[in-house]
């Protein structure tokens, strides 16, 4: 008779993790077109696609360059290095229990609640008014925040260059489909194996490549929220957009979190 095999707690963490993985990646295996994007896809300007991607471009340069110091402001970036020491505390034994590890991970992902709430309340409310694109800032600014806490309470400091690369792709991940999903998805995983990106893209080669990635996906939204009123729906929808790029991104630092673990690093 076989014996099973021991798989400790990093590996039993591991497999669960992959599983998810898996699931989130096979609902972006196909873009299935919205009922209200087609509607709204003959009334879009055709102009409105290049004014988005020079709208994100323009955000993320700025919040990179100037907002990160604004940012902290609106969190305690002390407290959530702290709140990484106290947990990774518990799970960097030699051994780490599974408890430990889930406990970890759980504290590590309460940061996101409160900007969710945050961008869904202001889409919704500039949808009322009918501001569209400069809701934009606003929102790079509230995706970063929330990646900026997630980075944090996994112990990776998103002021190296190199991470804030990581953090593009996890964007860009989080919002595509297909093909280009699963190239970026792999990108990703590389930098986790290996601790460096198999392609030497700068960051301004990455903001317009999210930038792209973002203004594609929010057209139709952000056209539908400059409309008074109606525009409530479009705003709404920085919630789900925010909701799967945290999603995304907890599940890849958490993932960065476990194989510096299993490879003691």
């Amino acid at each position: 008779m076989q014996l099973p095999k021991f798989r400790t707690p990093l590996q039993k963490e591991w497999d669960k993790l992959i599983k998810q993985e898996a699931a989130f990646l096979s609902k972006k295996a196909q873009k299935q077109q919205s009922k209200l994007n087609t509607l709204l896809e003959s009334k879009v300007p055709q102009n409105l696609q290049a004014t988005l991607d020079n709208a994100f471009a323009k955000a993320f340069g700025t919040v990179f360059e100037k907002g990160t110091d604004i940012i902290e402001k609106t969190y305690s970036k002390d407290k959530a290095d702290e709140a990484f020491f106290i947990n990774n505390t518990l799970a960097a034994k030699k051994r780490p229990s599974r408890k430990a590890l889930k406990s970890f991970n759980k504290n590590a992902g309460k940061t996101s609640g409160v900007n969710l709430a945050v961008s869904t309340a202001a889409g919704v409310g500039l949808g009322v008014l009918g501001i569209g694109i400069p809701d934009i800032v606003l929102f790079v600014s509230l995706v970063l925040k929330s990646l900026y806490q997630i980075a944090a309470s996994y112990g990776k400091n998103y002021r190296f260059e190199e991470e804030r690369k990581f953090i593009l792709l996890l964007i860009q991940g989080a919002v595509t489909f297909g093909r280009e999903q699963l190239e970026i998805d792999r990108e990703i995983d590389h930098y986790i194996e290996y601790n460096e990106f198999s392609t030497q893209k700068t960051i301004p080669q990455l903001i317009e490549e999210t930038s792209k990635c973002l203004s594609s996906e929010l057209l139709y939204m952000k056209f539908l929220q400059g409309v008074p009123i109606v525009g409530a729906v479009g705003g709404a929808y920085d919630f789900v957009y925010m909701s799967q790029i945290n999603t995304y991104a907890k599940m890849k630092y958490y993932k960065r979190f476990l194989s510096d673990k299993m490879y003691g690093l």
